[in-house]
């Protein structure tokens, strides 16, 4: 059996040098804010719902909404998007 068949094989991976993103569901919104507030990376940690060193902050459409806020993150989902905005509240 020649060598290069007997050597296991090795190549690259990305993992490393992703970017690192935090998902928040509307859901979490609707339970830990009141209405009227800004929903920010401080305000996030502030309540618990992200911790730790991460690149991005992403809401996602999983649950309803139903209190008027204003959310200033990274990145929204399409329909995370229309929930915030048919509650009233301003995506960012």
């Amino acid at each position: 059996m020649p060598i290069h068949r007997r050597l296991p094989k090795r190549g690259f991976n990305n993992v490393r040098f992703a970017d690192k993103v935090v998902v928040v569901n509307t859901a979490h919104l609707q339970k830990f804010f009141e209405e009227g507030d800004t929903v920010n990376e401080e305000s996030l940690r502030a309540k618990g719902l992200v911790k730790g060193a991460f690149d991005q902050i992403k809401v996602l459409s999983n649950g309803n909404l139903s209190k008027k806020l204003t959310v200033s993150v990274d990145a929204l989902s399409t329909s995370a998007k229309e929930k915030i905005e048919k509650a009233g509240g301003t995506a960012a």
